[in-house]
């Protein structure tokens, strides 16, 4: 199985995992970069999965349905165009014979989900991907989280929780390239991670070459991301330099996300 990522707009990825023979993409905002991909690589469209409504997350399904030959799967409490199948939390999807459990994370949006593939134990090589895949969408990213344009610093807070939770060794799939600019807001708050100034300067090497920062890790997050430490001390100190009003981690989180709003 292959997993790639095709850039779109300005910091836009467009996941798509593929066979050789059959694709599944998830957010595609632009439909050119699937039909050019789909083309170049002879590959037919089985399926799409979609995390959230914003359009540079659907904005290419209507221009793809003539090359589909399976499913629009999206999230049953937002509005999305039809045709769709409509999926929540604890539901589970197919696509290329592989399993997607459907996670509820809202917070970005309200209805928001993410769709985590484990690997089947003794997967025979060549016939399942290698490790764990998590498709967030623009909940969790490289280095930090999406903004809360609908739900709350609880529900993001929790949301983040349950996919900090999932195995460390998880892909993290997330939909834009914000890893640069998330990492320098992560140094203001931790400057003396050692492992946030390794993995900065990885990712910054990653950048200059051209190549994406993503996917990340769970288990890089869970070390170098602010929004998945808010328990950790330097974290929850400096949450109370910028209003925190406790050591609680969802008032540390929402402390965080607001000084992340305006922080340049």
């Amino acid at each position: 199985m292959n997993l790639v990522a095709l850039p779109a707009f300005t910091d836009n990825y467009i996941w798509m995992l593929h066979n050789g023979a059959d694709a599944v993409v998830i957010d595609p905002g632009d439909s050119a970069p699937v039909l050019a991909a789909l083309d170049r690589l002879q590959l037919k469209l089985a399926a799409i999965l979609l995390t959230h409504h914003h359009d540079d997350h659907i904005g290419g399904v209507p221009a793809l349905l003539a090359r589909l030959q399976g499913p629009v799967y999206g999230p049953a409490l937002e509005v999305i165009p039809e045709p769709c199948t409509r999926v929540r939390g604890g539901d589970s999807v197919q696509a290329l014979g592989l399993d997607f459990s459907v996670i509820d994370v809202p917070g970005h949006t309200s209805g928001h989900i993410a769709y985590f593939h484990q690997p089947k134990p003794g997967a025979a090589a060549g016939t399942d991907t290698d490790a764990p895949l998590l498709f967030c969408g623009d909940t969790l990213f490289v280095g930090g989280c999406g903004r809360l344009f609908e739900g709350t610093p609880v529900q993001m807070h929790h949301s983040l929780e349950a996919l900090a939770a999932l195995p460390g060794e998880t892909l993290v799939c997330c939909a834009h390239e914000y890893t640069l600019s998330n990492l320098k807001f992560a140094r203001a708050v931790e400057p003396d991670n050692a492992e946030l100034a390794s993995h900065t300067l990885r990712c910054e090497q990653q950048r200059a070459a051209g190549q994406p920062t993503v996917p990340g890790r769970i288990s890089s997050e869970l070390a170098t991301n602010p929004f998945l430490r808010c328990s950790a001390p330097a974290v929850i100190a400096a949450a109370r330099r910028h209003g925190a009003r406790s050591d609680q981690p969802v008032e540390v989180f929402t402390a965080l996300r607001l000084w992340k709003n305006d922080f340049r």
